[in-house]
């Protein structure tokens, strides 16, 4: 382990610091100098670290490959914002570990001297596992600016027990958010029950809510125990909370208030300990003005808001969707998208979110007759826009996109392509081997053979 210089004023011992902590560890001097790290954080990322005891490097340069400060990068710094608010700081952050890229919680906190100058910041990293950056089989995936902010709130909120309400359009994966807010949660080990509030009858409804009693109405031939019950210590899923009808809304607002309720036809009241999520792909807000909810379930409701951003508002992500959609899809196992069809998806204005690029895969896996799907296999295109099979020119995206959506999906193009070594092909681009190596990682391809 690496140790503080002798000449260094700090006087407490460095390594009995750092090792008190069973997570991984660092501490930097007010230049971004890792002057040390614990075991844990060698355990988690030893072979990212200088492997020389003398060796001095910068924190952005262990945890992102960075050349320069990761606020010039274009992602906010911790060490930045505690050195001018002088509090603690919370945040999510990318770093590179022998796994790959993955997200990490950083703590960074700062160490005053005696006169109240901070001199040292210690930077503690939680691992989570909310959000991948890479495919993966189950969850969250992604990286762009709009889910790294949807993120963010998912960390902070789901160790607590307030309410949550989800907010988004159509096919934007609430549900699968709901799950990841239980599952980072200290409910993770109980149930987890999702209640569809759309198309159901008043009376179907709350039979199904709140249970019924025997006899309570005709074809009530046995007792049954409601959602809410059996959601017990876990988590309620409320979706599409929007369509529950005003009557039943009361009897919501009486549940929140209280935590207890009764079957239908039951006279002993019952009490439920859940943790509540909702979700709508309404304007809540607006109901509540033209008489259509109300205003106190909506504040209980809406103590958290969590905006779910569509795939128009996190381009960059869609081709890491798409990657990772192809794996979870049974019947696309071994199939991968040509660089026309990654070009055609980005360029795509998905009015049904991921539930359609879901649709599209899986038409394309049925219709590409070998491992490769190109853009003609995912929609019916014009005969002119396809040569050989391949797309010859590439749809044009319906809004501007940014520069740095069209840098991923031009590297990922030259990644599968690039007939050279690493070195050349960073040439080629004008930028520096370990940036191409950074980049590259950034967006979840390995870097090109060498060849």
């Amino acid at each position: 382990m690496m140790g503080i210089d002798a000449a260094s004023p700090l006087t407490l011992d460095a390594n009995c610091l750092l090792d008190g902590y069973t997570v991984p560890a660092l501490l930097m001097d007010r230049n971004y100098r890792v002057l040390a790290w614990n075991r844990a954080y060698r355990r988690s990322y030893g072979d990212v670290v200088p492997s020389g005891t003398q060796e001095q490097k910068h924190c952005y340069e262990v945890s992102h490959q960075y050349t320069r400060p990761c606020d010039q990068e274009g992602e906010p710094c911790p060490m930045q914002l505690c050195l001018q608010t002088g509090v603690p700081q919370r945040m999510l952050h990318i770093h590179t570990s022998p796994r790959g890229m993955e997200y990490v919680e950083v703590e960074m906190r700062p160490l005053p001297d005696a006169d109240g100058r901070i001199c040292y910041l210690l930077e503690v990293f939680n691992p989570t596992r909310i959000a991948s950056v890479t495919p993966k089989p189950l969850g969250l995936v992604g990286q762009s600016p709009a889910f790294k902010r949807m993120l963010k709130l998912i960390d902070r909120v789901a160790s607590s027990r307030v309410s949550v309400l989800l907010s988004g359009e159509s096919g934007t994966g609430k549900e699968v958010v709901a799950r990841t807010i239980h599952e980072a949660s200290n409910r993770a080990s109980q149930p987890f029950v999702p209640v569809e509030c759309s198309g159901l009858t008043e009376t179907l409804f709350e039979s199904e809510l709140f249970g019924h009693e025997k006899g309570a109405f005709t074809g009530a031939y046995a007792q049954k125990q409601g959602l809410i019950e059996a959601a017990d210590q876990g988590t309620l899923f409320l979706d599409e909370i929007g369509d529950v009808s005003l009557q039943l809304q009361v009897k919501l607002l009486r549940l929140l208030e209280t935590r207890t309720f009764r079957k239908v036809g039951g006279v002993n009241p019952l009490q439920s300990d859940f943790r509540l999520i909702c979700a709508t792909h309404r304007d809540l807000a607006t109901m509540v003005e033209n008489g259509e909810f109300r205003l106190d379930l909506y504040y209980r409701l809406s103590t958290f808001p969590i905006h779910i951003p569509s795939l128009r508002e996190r381009w960059e992500d869609i081709p890491l969707l798409a990657q990772t959609l192809l794996q979870r899809l049974e019947e696309c196992r071994g199939k991968t998208l040509s660089d026309a069809a990654l070009l055609f998806l980005a360029g795509h204005r998905f009015a049904g979110n991921i539930r359609e690029l879901l649709n599209m895969l899986a038409r394309g896996c049925l219709l590409a007759d070998d491992a490769e799907i190109g853009p003609e296999h995912l929609v019916d295109i014009p005969r002119e826009y396809v040569g050989r099979g391949k797309l010859v020119q590439v749809a044009m995206p319906t809004e501007v996109m940014t520069l740095e959506t069209w840098e991923r999906v031009y590297l990922r193009h030259l990644a599968e392509t690039f007939q050279g070594d690493k070195k050349a092909l960073a040439a080629q681009l004008g930028i520096s081997e370990r940036t191409l190596y950074r980049k590259l990682g950034s967006i979840g391809v390995a870097a090109v053979t060498d060849t």
